[in-house]
């Protein structure tokens, strides 16, 4: 039998705790932790039950000691991430705990198998940890286990199950969750592993490595609700019983290389949202299951080898919002009818054999390019035949109400209420949704309506809830940012943030109908601690501190005045980001900009022929951009933005500053700018080979062999060494990509577009917390979640750009992040490090070139997951350097100036245009490869 412990084992217990943790909760003090108000302690007949510290910011690791609560049922410490180390194997001896929750720390090691000594456990959540190491077969012993989470770590091996001697998680038949995805799971999914004794809802393996067939036993699990085992390298047909589990509502199979027919999802009438592209089925016909399934919301199915026509009924069901069909046999005509669902806002059908479209007026997104359609005299200029820029993300964010001429303290932000406050902010990510059209704000209202109605049910104060930035991930998780606000206060104290917390980390919210299951990140609250602090100071009464209190009333009331000062005028500088140049000088320029020079409207639209078409070199987001020649000879590149455009005042002024500042033979150069007649223009020297991306791409006709790469990667990573080290102040560019590499005569890198760059002083925090910005597959993973930009940002997004020079290939292709493709590929006794299907066979057929093996050490170096393992920009520079040496280069000699002389021009790179060229010159000259 267990033996009680008394009140002074159970404080020297959780003392034990707290000594073994950086950031302890400030109100463990006392002897009795049952009697004090310790935050996150609930006792029962003087025993302590429950230990929820979720939040808070604790670090260190998590003591043996534990086990010293031997009736200790629930255990939370989520959303800790300076929590490490590994799991302590003597927790298995607290045989009473129910729930085991540790979310988003930073725990390491393996799993331990004591956990299957848990016997009570209904609830065990490990996900978005540094676990590695296999499963252990002793979780099969959790006869009670009905939520199994270990996503997102860097879990190996099999998936196992039980033998003779051995247990495994075929056991669990009370567990309705399987939640592996996002580890590195090998080896083919166990038929064992499903039977029909299971109740699991939701089977969740996706983006791992797990290969061979699906097992048929899938088909014996009637009460699944989806299935997700898209990204991995499954083959092999699709059971035909698939269709027995009628209760489906998701089914993801995509990015494998399953073979065999089509599956017949025939009677799956549950099924909202299928995705079965990406894989090698034979070709076939249109099977007759596209015109039942009446309940779809969005069906998937890229390169499929499906043909034949399309039936009409398909846009005609109530709730079908997205139709993706791309690169396909589709033929014959297409007919949306007229009845189609009034949901629809997405046919894709690009890339099929369709020769005719029954004419309809269609409001939102239909495209045929590169159908037949698209070809014929006349429908080429049809709307449909046009791909308009595509995006996984919304605008949308929680409107806030007419506040006036508030405007809160810098550290400070207004909530959608007009309130001041320190919200407290997380990330949930969905693991599927039933709906695909995410730019429809009902589903984000609804959200913000149930987690609203969840505070006030659980007598939280918060006052509103903000949503931010809802997007579709690289592992297609529906991620969306919250922001709570408090009530009635600046910030939450820390008895708030663990309550708001353990909400989201024993999944108690529960989402709406048409969002699934998720997780939730936190970020870091450091208000939590100052609000636990506060209740800690006595209060002194008596006139001398009532004089002191009186001036420091005077004292804070002034500083606030002085800081509402500022941020009135901040929101005067963001709203008029040109008010304090002043344009009355003679000459025209912005003051103490060095290099560039303020031209007028009318100069630019005279050189570049009144903004004419045929000018015309570029075009994104922000608007255009137009070759053209200064009255004094000179040419140059002139971006206009349009109204309206996703580059503000903010990153317009940003650019012109920052350019004007800096200056290396591996920057672009900024000649001018226009902010006259109310348009925004910047006007760059003129770089002829286009960018890096178009090269890498084929699309500019210069054929980029390994020592031109070289050449290339040593001249940008030269200019962020300039950036980060020599300019004054240093700084960030925040946005390093191949279509911001460009190339001028003699492939020199020039790195351009500093809209996104920040400056970092020189102070002791090495950092800057900024809102996150970058370019989805090149931003640092850790700058995300912190919000900390730092150099080494920049280092993340460089090793992305070295791995898509080695690959050519986009960092998100398919749904794949070239990151992960590459770690999971690598292996250094083969030759070219096992990377033969990604390596670009312009640099390598079979054979690595030299220095090759040491460039991939580079970048991952670089794309290390924490900023403390990546090198410092001149670190790279230098291993570069000896690359290239090993490849027979002078890196320090530089590309041979030559004359040439321009033939022909085509449209190509923003800044720029693709030329063909008369070329006798150096190493590192351009070659044109014919069309």
């Amino acid at each position: 039998s267990l033996i009680y412990l008394s009140f002074p084992d159970i404080d020297a217990a959780l003392h034990a705790l707290a000594e073994s943790w950086d950031n302890p909760p400030q109100s463990w003090v006392g002897s009795d932790p049952c009697g004090s108000n310790w935050v996150g302690i609930t006792c029962s007949n003087s025993h302590i039950i429950i230990i929820t510290l979720p939040g808070l910011g604790l670090g260190g690791t998590l003591s043996s000691e534990i086990q010293n609560l031997p009736e200790l049922v629930a255990l939370d410490l989520s959303y800790n991430k300076d929590l490490n180390g590994p799991i302590p194997p003597s927790i298995g001896n607290l045989v009473k705990l129910k729930y085991l929750v540790l979310v988003g720390c930073s725990f390491s090691g393996n799993i331990p198998p004591e956990l299957g000594n848990l016997v009570r456990l209904s609830f065990l959540s490990l996900n978005s940890n540094n676990l590695r190491g296999s499963i252990p077969g002793s979780l099969g012993n959790l006869s009670k286990l009905t939520w199994l989470d270990i996503t997102d770590n860097e879990l190996s091996g099999p998936i196992p199950v039980s033998s003779e001697n051995n247990l495994g998680l075929d056991m669990l038949t009370n567990c309705k969750h399987f939640h592996f995805g996002k580890n590195n799971l090998s080896g083919a999914i166990p038929p064992k592993l499903f039977h029909s004794d299971m109740h699991l809802l939701h089977v969740l393996f996706d983006s791992n490595s797990l290969s061979g067939s699906i097992p048929p036993t899938i088909g014996l699990v009637q009460s699944l609700t989806a299935i997700r085992l898209d990204r991995n390298h499954l083959n092999g047909f699709v059971p035909s019983n698939l269709n027995n589990v009628t209760s489906l509502i998701e089914l993801h199979l995509s990015n494998n290389q399953l073979t065999g027919p089509l599956p017949n999802l025939t009677g799956m009438n549950a099924l909202t949202y299928l995705d079965l592209s990406n894989n090698s089925f034979d070709e076939s016909e249109v099977l007759p299951w596209f015109s039942t399934l009446s309940s779809l919301t969005t069906i998937m199915l890229e390169y499929s080898k499906v043909g034949g026509q399309i039936p009409t009924s398909l846009f005609e069901f109530t709730q079908i919002q997205t139709v993706r069909l791309r690169n396909n046999r589709f033929n014959g005509t297409l007919d949306l009818g007229t009845n189609y669902s009034n949901q629809l806002y997405l046919v894709d059908l690009q890339n099929n054999e369709i020769q005719k479209l029954n004419y309809v007026v269609y409001p939102n997104k239909l495209i045929l390019d590169g159908n037949p359609y698209c070809n014929q005299g006349g429908s080429s200029n049809s709307k449909y035949c046009t791909v308009p820029p595509q995006s996984n993300s919304t605008t949308y964010v929680t409107p806030i109400l007419n506040c006036g001429n508030i405007v809160c303290p810098s550290d400070q932000d207004l909530s959608p209420r007009c309130n001041c406050s320190y919200p407290y902010v997380g990330t949930i990510y969905f693991r599927f949704i039933t709906f695909s059209n995410t730019d429809n704000t009902k589903y984000y209202q609804v959200l913000e309506e149930g987690l609203s109605k969840l505070f006030e049910d659980n007598q939280i104060p918060v006052d509103s809830v903000s949503v931010h930035n809802p997007h579709i991930n690289i592992d297609n998780y529906l991620q969306i940012d919250f922001w709570f606000f408090p009530a009635g206060k600046l910030r939450f104290d820390a008895y708030d943030v663990a309550k708001i917390s353990n909400l989201f980390s024993n999944v108690t919210f529960e989402a709406p109908s048409d969002f699934g299951p998720y997780y939730f990140i936190a970020r870091p609250y450091t208000e939590a601690e100052l609000g636990s602090k506060s209740q800690k100071v006595p209060v002194i009464v008596g006139a001398t501190v009532g004089a002191v209190v009186l001036s420091l009333t005077v004292i804070i009331l002034i500083i606030f005045a002085l800081r509402q000062k500022r941020k009135a005028t901040k929101a005067v500088e963001l709203s008029q980001p040109f008010g304090s140049w002043d344009l009355s000088k003679s000459s025209g320029s912005a003051p103490d900009l060095k290099g560039p020079k303020w031209l007028s409207f009318e100069e630019l639209k005279k050189c570049t022929d009144n903004f004419a078409e045929q000018n015309e070199i570029g075009a994104g987001g922000y608007g255009k951009v137009y070759q053209g020649t200064l009255a004094n000879g000179q040419q140059v590149a002139v971006k206009r933005a349009q109204q309206g455009s996703m580059q503000g005042g903010v990153e317009f002024r940003s650019e012109i500053e920052t350019l004007s500042r800096v200056h290396h033979r591996n920057l672009v150069s900024l000649v001018g700018f226009c902010f006259d007649q109310g348009e925004q223009m910047l006007v760059y020297e003129y770089v002829p080979n286009g960018s890096l991306k178009e090269s890498l791409s084929g699309k500019s006709g210069i054929r980029l062999d390994w020592k031109r790469r070289l050449w290339v990667a040593l001249g940008a990573a030269r200019a962020l060494t300039y950036l980060h080290e020599l300019a004054n102040p240093r700084i960030v560019h925040r946005d390093i990509k191949s279509n911001n590499i460009l190339l001028d005569h003699h492939l020199n890198a020039k790195v351009s577009d500093f809209g996104l760059s920040k400056p970092i002083g020189d102070d002791n925090k090495g950092y800057i917390t900024t809102q996150v910005k970058g370019t989805m597959g090149y931003l640092d993973p850790e700058y995300y979640m912190t919000q900390q930009l730092t150099e080494k940002s920049d280092v993340y997004s460089f090793g992305v750009l070295l791995l898509e020079m080695v690959t050519a290939r986009r960092p998100i292709e398919r749904g794949r992040h070239i990151v992960r493709e590459v770690r999971a590929a690598i292996d250094k006794s083969k030759e070219l490090c096992g990377l033969h299907e990604l390596v670009d066979p312009i640099i390598g057929l079979g054979i690595a070139p030299a220095g090759f093996g040491r460039f991939i050490d580079l970048a991952i170096k670089c794309v290390e997951e924490s900023s403390a393992g990546r090198p410092l920009m001149s670190e790279v520079v230098k291993e570069i350097e000896n690359i290239m040496l090993l490849a027979g280069m002078n890196p320090h000699g530089g590309s041979t100036s030559t004359s040439e002389s321009f033939v022909t021009r085509t449209r190509g790179h923003p800044y720029s245009s693709n030329s063909s060229f008369d070329y006798s010159g150096g190493p590192f000259s351009p070659k044109i490869e014919p069309k």
